[in-house]
């Protein structure tokens, strides 16, 4: 499959996944947010916050994805990489249409992150935006590596990002009132739980650890 092809499959993918939800949380309980939509969140809540900040988290994933695609021709990678930039191009569809949904800002009012405690989780490299995203450096550096080295580098980077992405979730899990929003949150975690085992056994496989 070519890179355009790819590129359109998941952006057409997100937009469908973003208009299926909108009946579920248009019917979600819950007090009127700062936006005057009836039963919206507010601008400051977790359910914003999350939906926010995890957008953000989502794309960095699928362009790392895209990246290691056209750096490594190894089809078990490619395969993860295709199922990672599919599945989280989906799910930032959905979390940006429930921010249009509730008509709340798609930029946080104030730092990322406030919504949720952060301590004690670690950044993939300083000056990375949230924890566990990679800094510009490496994305650069992801983009000069080739084969095998790239493959350890895209994982190593990818298992960073999974944890401080699990982290996210959990939070939001604890703390969003949007039961929709809950499920997915406790979706990512599972998935990028198990991801995360797997992105060690191909670690393994190369010699490297996480």
């Amino acid at each position: 499959m070519k890179r355009r092809d790819w590129l359109i499959g998941a952006v057409a993918g997100a937009v469908l996944a973003a208009g299926g939800i909108t009946a579920a949380v248009a019917s979600t309980d819950g007090s009127s947010g700062s936006s005057g939509v009836a039963g919206a969140p507010s601008s400051t809540s977790a359910d914003a916050g999350f939906a926010r900040d995890m957008a953000v988290h989502h794309q960095q994933a699928v362009e790392m994805s895209y990246v290691i695609r056209d750096r490594t021709k190894n089809a078990e990678i490619r395969r993860l990489a295709y199922d990672i930039a599919q599945t989280q191009a989906n799910q930032r569809g959905m979390m940006l249409g429930w921010l249009d949904l509730w008509e709340l800002p798609k930029v946080p009012p104030g730092e990322p992150m406030e919504w949720m405690d952060m301590t004690g989780v670690p950044s993939a490299g300083d000056g990375s935006l949230m924890p566990g995203m990679a800094t510009n450096a490496q994305m650069k550096r992801l983009g000069e590596l080739n084969g095998k080295q790239a493959e350890i580098f895209y994982l190593k980077l990818m298992t960073a990002h999974h944890k401080g992405g699990i982290h996210m979730a959990q939070g939001c899990v604890e703390r969003c009132d949007v039961a929709v929003e809950r499920r997915l949150a406790q979706g990512m975690v599972e998935s990028q739980e198990s991801e995360v085992k797997l992105m060690a056994d191909l670690l393994k496989a190369r010699g490297a650890k996480p």
